[in-house]
């Protein structure tokens, strides 16, 4: 893995031999994700605190020792607020809060793989450090003087954030020939893959050669729209026994056969 000359592209190598390249968030995305974020949680907040005054004030009138251990209570929900919030979205969203999926941004490890749930929780508990001395200060500072605009929980947790890509952004560096695939089944016969365009099937090249590091969900969609979008093009079989993965292994083997590589 190595990052680009000014810290804004990520490179990584696959087990397959395939560059794949992540644009790192810039400081203003984070910025603005992050300040949605808090007006969520104000919201929240503010929600929780009108209840919880109320109960506070109701568990008083009948016993003081009441009162004292809702408002302990409530102390805790707001810690909990605050710091568990980004770590329960991140582990759940796979990177992502509400603030960094509405600017489509997302936190993955420097391999380009997910972050594991205790890296997510390691990485939110320093923002009690990065929040000093005030709004994000040591975070701030962090992200200016480090490459790929760290702050101190992703150099604790080994993160980064990057920009989130579609399948159009999908462009692996080296060519489809790495990518191993399985042969086409005879039963298949010729699917057309030469009347694929060297875009399209760099497409597929790089979900092939990325689709190990995805969530199954995403996994699943992103086949789905692989084949969507090449589907014109292709003479497809009968038999609807194959799933959509098996299809596009047999669509770049055939392209790669037809080259003379297996």
């Amino acid at each position: 893995m190595t990052l680009g000359p000014v810290a804004d592209q990520l490179t990584i190598e696959t087990p397959e031999q395939t560059s794949l390249d992540f644009a790192v968030a810039g400081i203003g995305s984070r910025f603005l994700a992050l300040a949605l974020d808090i007006f969520i949680q104000t919201l929240i907040g503010i929600v929780v605190g009108v209840a919880a005054s109320l109960m506070i004030t109701g568990a008083a009138f009948f016993s003081p020792r009441s009162g004292m251990w809702v408002a302990a209570a409530v102390i805790l929900f707001y810690f909990l607020l605050y710091f568990g919030y980004y770590a329960v979205f991140e582990i759940i969203w796979n990177g992502q809060t509400p603030g960094k999926r509405k600017m489509g941004i997302r936190v993955i490890k420097d391999s380009g793989r997910p972050l594991t749930p205790a890296e997510s929780i390691g990485r939110n508990l320093m923002r009690i450090v990065d929040w000093l001395p005030g709004f994000y200060g040591v975070g701030l500072v962090c992200a200016f003087c480090t490459s790929g605009n760290k702050r101190l929980g992703d150099l604790v947790a080994g993160s980064l954030v990057v920009r989130e890509s579609d399948l159009s952004d999908l462009k692996p560096i080296s060519s489809a020939l790495s990518v191993s695939v399985s042969p086409v089944p005879a039963s298949f016969g010729t699917l057309g893959a030469q009347q694929l365009s060297p875009e399209e099937i760099s497409l597929i090249d790089a979900f092939l050669s990325r689709r190990l590091d995805l969530e199954p969900h995403i996994r699943y969609q992103m086949a789905e729209e692989v084949l969507r979008k090449i589907k014109p093009k292709l003479t497809l079989p009968a038999d609807a026994s194959l799933s959509t993965e098996k299809i596009l292994e047999a669509v770049a083997y055939e392209r790669n056969s037809t080259r003379g590589y297996s």
